[in-house]
């Protein structure tokens, strides 16, 4: 055999042994272009044998237009990204309308796409969901009708009033007025959208507007006067916004997948592998200095970029020469300079070169000292401007006046410089930093006069959170009470405002009584829980009824209340806190709180009222006395709220049997029914039956003086006023009946069942 064919015969089976490792192979006579979308491997056209991996298999239908649509399961394909790993698709969007015949809403299902078993999953840093329309909550997730409730992953609620005018309001943006968005979890392939209604009867709104929910790209949607006042918007011309889905081949990390070479993607000798982030398997990419496709072998596969070809992108003044993943540069010879960055310039005789050298050394050092300073100085100068913008964009002197007008305020709140705080967190030292979140960051500091503080520094504020900022400001400075967290003052130099707290080393009360018991550093006892109830308890009745002026604090719940070196109550987080007229009971506002803790009443109704912090206290009580979180997974693995819970198991069983077991070996059976008893009087459904904040202090007073081991009249009389029943303990479940059935009756379906409380977490992030 001439030597020529032995070469093309040994390359031949090469070809073929490592084709063979993959179970499907690109091949030349595949179809790679739908329309005006190019169809890279290892995606392919179905019924094209060896064009596609499994699971990426496409289908090319022509349109009663005579034009080619790319279809994946049913849904039109955009385009496909080979190194994000992503593609975009569309479809119509689900949507619900008032019908004036039948007087009631028609939810129509036009989203349904199921992505199980399939290489497909929903990107959750690409997409939100959004819905936008008037006094509707809508949700996706997998169940059907009858799983509504338990099956959840995400949901959202947008309201409007009368008269609204969407498109004005939002201008561009989803605010949650008409329209509102929520990010997404990592992992979910099931794509159906739900709506429930059940709450808007109240007829006062414009039926005309029609509701719709849909998964959309974030970068691709702007909310606009279309999307306010369409009767059937999926029939609107570019009607249909994108989502993008994010794909993996195998099920495997990178790390299992090269041990199996014969099942491993990235067969291209210049690609490499990344992990997806999105739930398990891997993608491919062309390494560094290489496109391509990863996925395929020799011409088809990664390719050197030919950098010398492409002088915009890879600048070279001299001599280019083209290298594997890069290229080199340099001047030629007799020549010299940086030939990637100037020109190459000519050499000069040595000795007027080094006279060159030295004039314009001196030169450069002269006017380098000269720009140092001129630059420092502009420096210092623009640092100063821009504090001072952001001290009156922050409303600095707004806060600087109510400080004045009060007094006491003066003494103990100050305006700290931007500097003063830099030095007190060794310019915020990420050693320094206690702990971060959704919504920013905490800073332990040292001030000049030796005090230890917190100081809260947010990730980003909008323009419309500075009221709540400088709300938070003027109420903490008029507060002086032992069990409320002490604010030392702010700072407005910066562009999100500084907070200036008193430091509580032992964290929140959350932390404590729900940490894991092989991790948990310290465990509070009974008698300890009792007393941090009590104190906060307290300190919710001085801001109620004692303060010098009423604040409603909104935002009741575990993890806003402290614990400092005594294990002694704080009560903090006054952002969403409202002031409260002397000759007012209640106000007006939009609605805030989270997801567990919010009063049902305040909800229904807006009407803020102390009650509403009652409600909230009593969610606290149940934490301590079940040791679980407000919203909790049960045994199933369905989402439950701690309430419902609460009031639902005590129809059948004792308050004993439903007690933590911790709880159990402190406290007497007597305790434990009395605390229940309080948590039962504090989430009755109508505020005016609940007790005050100052009532519940007393009770739990009382267990805490008297061991509740020899109840006076006093006691019996208080705790007839918090039962409003002849009955003495929660263990009489039949007074229970008629107040458990009238909150699991708060959402009753129109299109599907749905638990009010779901909502509010929704729309309302905290």
């Amino acid at each position: 055999m001439p030597p020529f064919l032995c070469r093309i015969a040994t390359l031949l089976c090469l070809s073929l042994a490592t084709a063979g490792s993959l179970a499907v192979v690109a091949t030349s006579s595949c179809q790679r272009r739908c329309g005006s979308i190019e169809i890279p491997f290892p995606f392919g056209i179905e019924g094209q044998v060896g064009c596609a991996m499994p699971g990426f298999e496409l289908s090319c239908n022509i349109t009663r237009y005579g034009t080619q649509k790319l279809l994946l399961r049913d849904v039109e394909l955009l385009n496909i990204s080979l190194p994000e790993g992503q593609a975009r698709m569309k479809m119509p969007m689900s949507y619900d309308c008032y019908n004036t015949t039948k007087h009631d809403m028609d939810c129509v299902d036009m989203a349904n796409l199921n992505l199980t078993g399939s290489p497909f999953t929903f990107s959750d840093n690409a997409n939100k969901f959004t819905v936008f329309g008037c006094r509707m909550l809508a949700y996706l997730g997998p169940g059907g009708q009858s799983a509504v409730g338990s099956n959840l992953t995400v949901g959202c609620a947008a309201s409007c009033g009368q008269g609204d005018d969407l498109a004005s309001i939002n201008s561009g943006g989803c605010s949650g007025i008409g329209c509102c968005q929520t990010a997404i979890p990592k992992g979910i392939k099931h794509y159906k959208v739900w709506f429930d209604t059940h709450f808007n009867t109240s007829g006062i709104y414009n039926w005309s507007r029609c509701t719709y929910g849909a998964l959309v790209e974030e970068s691709s949607f702007k909310f606009s006067s279309i999307y306010a006042s369409s009767s059937n918007f999926s029939l609107e011309s570019g009607g249909e916004p994108p989502f993008v889905v994010d794909w993996v081949v195998g099920n495997k990390t990178c790390e299992e997948a090269k041990r199996n070479l014969d099942s491993y993607a990235c067969i291209s000798s210049n690609s490499v592998c990344v992990d997806s982030r999105n739930g398990p398997g891997y993608i491919c990419k062309c390494s560094q200095g290489f496109q391509g496709n990863p996925y395929q072998h020799g011409l088809d596969g990664c390719q050197d970029i030919n950098e010398c070809e492409d002088r915009n992108h890879y600048p070279c003044y001299g001599r280019c020469i083209n290298k594997l993943g890069g290229f080199d540069c340099f001047c030629p010879v007799g020549s010299r300079g940086n030939a990637s960055a100037e020109p190459c310039r000519k050499e000069f005789p040595l000795a007027i070169g080094i006279t060159i050298g030295i004039c314009v050394g001196f030169g450069i050092l002269l006017l380098t000292l000269t720009v140092i300073f001129l630059i420092r100085k502009r420096r210092n100068d623009i640092q100063k401007q821009l504090r001072k913008k952001y001290f009156r964009k922050n409303q600095g002197l707004l806060l600087q006046q109510l400080i004045a007008s009060d007094e006491s305020a003066t003494d103990s709140t100050k305006i700290f410089s931007l500097e003063e705080l830099k030095e007190a967190t060794n310019n915020f030292d990420p050693a320094r930093l206690l702990g971060s979140g959704g919504h920013g960051m905490v800073y332990k500091g040292i001030l000049s006069d030796q005090r230890v503080v917190a100081i809260k520094k947010p990730n980003i504020i909008r323009e419309e959170e500075i009221s709540q900022f400088i709300n938070e400001v003027a109420i903490l400075s008029q507060i002086n009470h032992r069990n409320i967290v002490k604010l030392f003052g702010c700072c407005l130099e910066t562009e999100v405002p500084l907070l200036v707290y008193d430091f509580v080393p032992n964290g929140s009360l959350n932390r404590i009584i729900h940490a894991d018991s092989s991790t948990r550093e310290f465990s509070l006892s009974w008698d300890n829980c009792l007393r941090v109830a009590t104190e906060a308890a307290g300190a919710l009745y001085y801001l109620h009824s004692a303060a010098s002026v009423s604040v409603l604090h909104r935002d009741v719940k575990s993890s806003n209340i402290l614990l400092d070196a005594n294990y002694t109550a704080k009560v903090s987080d006054f952002g969403a806190s409202r002031l409260i007229p002397n000759d007012q009971s209640h106000v007006f506002t939009n609605i805030q709180g989270t997801f567990g803790y919010l009063d049902p009443e305040y909800y229904h109704t807006g009407h803020l009222t102390e009650k509403s912090d009652v409600y909230s206290f009593g969610v606290v009580l149940l934490e301590l006395l079940l040791r679980k979180q407000p919203i909790f997974d049960t045994e199933s693995g369905f989402k439950q709220n701690l309430s419902i819970y609460f009031l639902s198991e005590l129809k059948g069983r004792p308050i004993t049997e439903i007690a933590a077991p911790e709880v159990l070996e402190e406290a007497t059976e007597d305790e434990i029914n009395t605390v229940a008893t309080i948590s039962r009087a504090c989430l009755r459904l109508r505020g005016e039956e609940r007790p005050t904040m100052k009532q519940v202090e007393m009770m739990l007073q009382s267990i805490r003086n008297k061991g509740f081991r020899s109840v006076n009249d006093s006691l019996e009389d208080s705790h007839e006023m918090l039962t409003h029943s002849p009955e003495r303990y929660v263990g009489n479940n039949q007074a229970l009946g008629n107040e458990i059935n009238s909150i699991v009756n708060l959402a009753s379906p129109n299109c599907y069942i749905l638990e009010e409380e779901f909502m509010l977490s929704g729309s309302i992030p905290r």
